[in-house]
């Protein structure tokens, strides 16, 4: 077996290879972030073992710096390991106690690692090309958290501007209501509205549902509003609305691409009711491939759903809480998927209850909740069965 120990960067590649016996082929060796220095890299595998299967790469996983590389070492047929930088970090520290560290090093403890048959799985095809999947729903999530932080700041304002608003309409952040603030973003303007202009926009940004009789009392109300007058805060309400706007536009385009996405791979997990193509999407992206967990134990604590244990002498700790580790994203999914599926499928709902009966925190039912859906996820995915109650 040939082993080559890859330290990532981002301008070089510190690589180190060597055989099962122990014998070093290649000493701690540069190569550049370019075409030129993939192709030297391989040349040197080759020249050391004709045949690829009888080659482990491995290097750290540091996010989008390791990408092209591991694309490339993927498309030559080179098994590729990805391991975590904590691994590396404590077999590094295993091996001296001396405090040294720098890439050729990193390097070689990345070979050794692979050469000491440590529990690690090769990087798959699927896992690299789920990374556009990947892309795409952690850009959604991002995009979404933006938002959400925008909505809290247009409720902030309107409680300072028209704070008698929130009363009138289900929710401030409505189509017409927005379409109303870009307009009119205080008491003050509404109040001095011209009345055929206000019941237009109110009539046509709500289809119909809010027709003249509204407009009147949003504008009555106005004019004893407490609301305050305040250029620069009107100024900020058309400003984030129209941030709103943009983003919401962003996300429908990105969502298409995901829908697109999930078309083409038919996950059997759209068959469980309550689980979207958002929420399937996220889960999928994250997970990745399947064949790289045993069980569904370990999904679990991939997602940081499992229990945090402590024990130590006589003392078992008897309040376990979430580790909350690993995916952030998957751990976001899992959990508001189950939520929409205890509602919509029976077996869920009676599941909840259940834990609820128990006495259990609404929070920690849905938890045990999500940990059943994480089970029935993982055989779907397996079998490539749809889901039967």
């Amino acid at each position: 077996m040939i082993f080559v120990g890859i330290d990532v960067a981002k301008d070089k590649h510190d690589c180190f290879i060597c055989n099962s016996a122990g014998e070093v082929l290649f000493s701690a060796f540069t190569i550049p972030n370019s075409m030129e220095g993939f192709n030297s890299l391989y040349e040197k595998i080759k020249s050391s073992c004709d045949d690829l299967s009888n080659v482990k790469v491995g290097l750290e996983a540091t996010g989008h710096y390791s990408y092209n590389l591991l694309g490339y070492l993927l498309d030559k047929g080179c098994p590729t390991f990805v391991i975590n930088p904590l691994h590396t970090n404590l077999y590094r520290k295993s091996l001296s106690l001396r405090k040294t560290k720098t890439d050729k090093v990193d390097a070689h403890t990345i070979a050794m690692m692979l050469m000491s048959d440590v529990n690690l799985k090769s990087y798959s095809n699927t896992l690299y090309h789920n990374e556009e999947l990947k892309s795409l729903t952690r850009y959604r999530f991002d995009k979404v958290s933006q938002r959400a932080k925008l909505k809290q700041s247009v409720s902030r304002l309107v409680n300072i501007l028209f704070p008698e608003l929130e009363k009138l309409v289900p929710t401030l952040h409505m189509k017409s209501v927005y379409a109303l603030l870009s307009e009119y973003p205080s008491a003050h303007h509404i109040a001095g509205a011209h009345m055929t202009r206000l019941t237009n926009i109110l009539y046509t940004t709500s289809r119909g549902h809010y027709d003249r009789d509204t407009a009147i009392r949003f504008r009555n109300t106005a004019r004893n509003s407490i609301g305050s007058v305040m250029p620069a805060k009107s100024l900020e309400l058309r400003h984030t609305i129209k941030l709103i706007d943009e983003l919401t536009s962003e996300i429908d385009e990105i969502e298409s691409a995901i829908k697109e996405i999930m078309d083409k791979i038919n996950s059997p997990i759209m068959s469980i009711r309550g689980v979207g193509y958002r929420m399937a999407a996220m889960i999928i992206a994250e997970i990745g491939d399947f064949d790289m967990f045993s069980s569904p134990d370990k999904i679990l604590a991939y997602a940081g759903l499992s229990p945090s244990t402590y024990q130590s002498g006589q003392m078992t700790s008897t309040h376990s809480h979430m580790e909350k580790r690993g995916s952030r994203c998957l751990r976001y999914a899992l959990f508001n998927a189950t939520k929409y599926v205890c509602r919509w499928e029976p077996t869920f709902t009676v599941y909840l209850e259940k834990k609820l009966a128990e006495g259990k925190h609404y929070n920690v039912a849905v938890s045990h909740a999500a940990k059943k859906l994480v089970r029935v996820i993982f055989h779907l995915q397996k079998t490539g069965q749809a889901f039967q109650a």
